[in-house]
C-alpha cells in the first residue's frame, strides 16, 4: 500500500504561481509512474503531468510549458511547479502513483490516488 499526501493548494489571481508537493509513504525507487491529476467540478478527471521510471516526463497540453514536473527522491517527494495559472486550472489535484504488480486501478494506470489538494484561480 502506497499512501500519498498533498500539500501546497491555494487560492491565487490568474498569472500566478504556486506549488503542489506531494510525499510517498514508499521510496520513489519503487513507483513505476508517478503523476498529477486534476477534477474540476462538472468535469472528468484530467491527467496533468507525470513521469515514469525511467524519467521521462510528459506534461499534457492544456499545463504544457506553465507547468513543470519534478520530483526529489531522497525526499520521496513529487512536485508541480505551476506557473502563469489561469480560471481553467482551477480544480482539485490529485497525485498519483503506480507500482509492479498492482492490479487495482484509482484512476487510467494509477494504484494508488492521494486525498487532493484544492487549486483556485481567481480572475
Amino acid at each position: 500500500q502506497v499512501q500519498l499526501v498533498e500539500s501546497g493548494g491555494g487560492s491565487v489571481q490568474a498569472g500566478g504561481s504556486l506549488r503542489l508537493s506531494c510525499v510517498a509513504s514508499v521510496s520513489t525507487e519503487d513507483l513505476s509512474l508517478w503523476g498529477w491529476f486534476r477534477q474540476a467540478p462538472g468535469k472528468e478527471r484530467e491527467e496533468v503531468a507525470f513521469i515514469n521510471k525511467a524519467g521521462t516526463k510528459i506534461h499534457t497540453s492544456p499545463v504544457k510549458d506553465r507547468f513543470t514536473i519534478s520530483k526529489d527522491n531522497a525526499k520521496n517527494t513529487l512536485y508541480l511547479q505551476m506557473n502563469s495559472l489561469k480560471p481553467e486550472d482551477s480544480a482539485l489535484y490529485y497525485c498519483a502513483a503506480s507500482t509492479p504488480g498492482v492490479y487495482t486501478y484509482c484512476y487510467d494506470a494509477y494504484n494508488f490516488c492521494g486525498q487532493g489538494t484544492q487549486v483556485t484561480v481567481s480572475s
